[in-house]
């Protein structure tokens, strides 16, 4: 088997319903040459079946990596799959974010050594998120702003997100006043990146844990590229049962500490 120039990281737990989403979004992708690594954070067999049925269907290699559910476990689980991609070149994303067509290639047209990319993401509603059929992804009628407005999105700035293309696209990216940090839903680097700062800090649960490891790759030296209006999927709704005061703040705990200190390793990462 030929080696895929770019691997794709897809989180999810128990959400069959949006991840068959997600999995057919890749399947419309105009850059052919990448594998999804699922990070399955201890989904029950639906999820499996799921991923088997689609293995057939879509043309993109997918790779399960598995572990038993333990709570919210996600920067292990991200690890695990940081070890299982086959490409130089990782996306990370999560099983809720559904990729417009250009997704991959953007990204992969960006890469840089040296550099992270961040993306950004386009909110919509529950009742929009479940109303998205496969054809409106193959159609990609969902990345169409007139069709997501009949269907009642309020006119904003962020709007922008999906309609800008080439030179204003390129502006926004510029001219955008957040900066660009590893967002877990969407944004890329070098798998050997990754590595050198040991990846994910596995104390870390909800809240920030993809910002943290950026800071890291910061602290490593790497810099980033602001990518919001140019690798852009859709992120459908869902509850966030998982977040609580006392991770967040553990979190940010560990955060300061990165910062102040200027860790590039954590030891509680890929590495024990």
């Amino acid at each position: 088997m030929e080696i895929p120039k770019i691997s794709v990281i897809v989180s999810t737990y128990n959400s069959e319903e949006w991840l068959k989403k997600v999995l057919w979004g890749f399947n419309c992708q105009t850059f052919k040459n990448f594998e999804v690594v699922i990070a399955d954070d201890g989904s029950g067999p639906k999820t499996k079946e799921l991923i088997e049925e689609y293995s057939k269907k879509v043309f993109y290699p997918i790779v399960h990596v598995w572990q038993e559910d333990d709570g919210f476990q996600k920067s292990r689980i991200l690890n695990k799959a940081v070890v299982a991609c086959n490409a130089s070149y990782i996306i990370m994303t999560d099983g809720d974010c559904i990729p417009r067509e250009d997704f991959v290639h953007v990204h992969y047209l960006n890469k840089e050594k040296g550099y992270f990319i961040s993306g950004g993401y386009y909110m919509l509603p529950m009742n929009i998120s479940k109303q998205i059929t496969l054809e409106d992804i193959e159609k990609q009628r969902c990345f169409n702003i007139n069709w997501l407005k009949e269907k009642g999105i309020p006119k904003t700035f962020k709007n922008n997100k999906l309609t800008a293309h080439g030179f204003l696209s390129k502006f926004l990216n510029w001219v955008t006043p957040t900066n660009a940090s590893w967002n877990g839903h969407n944004s890329s680097g070098w798998k050997a990146d990754i590595i050198n700062v040991n990846g994910f800090d596995e104390r870390m649960q909800y809240g920030g844990q993809d910002r943290e490891l950026g800071e890291r790759l910061f602290n490593f030296g790497i810099k980033s590229k602001q990518l919001r209006y140019s690798a852009v999927c859709v992120h459908l709704d869902h509850k966030r049962g998982y977040k609580t005061p006392e991770s967040i703040e553990r979190n940010l705990g560990i955060r300061r500490k990165t910062k102040q200190e200027k860790r590039v390793w954590t030891f509680y990462g890929i590495t024990k």
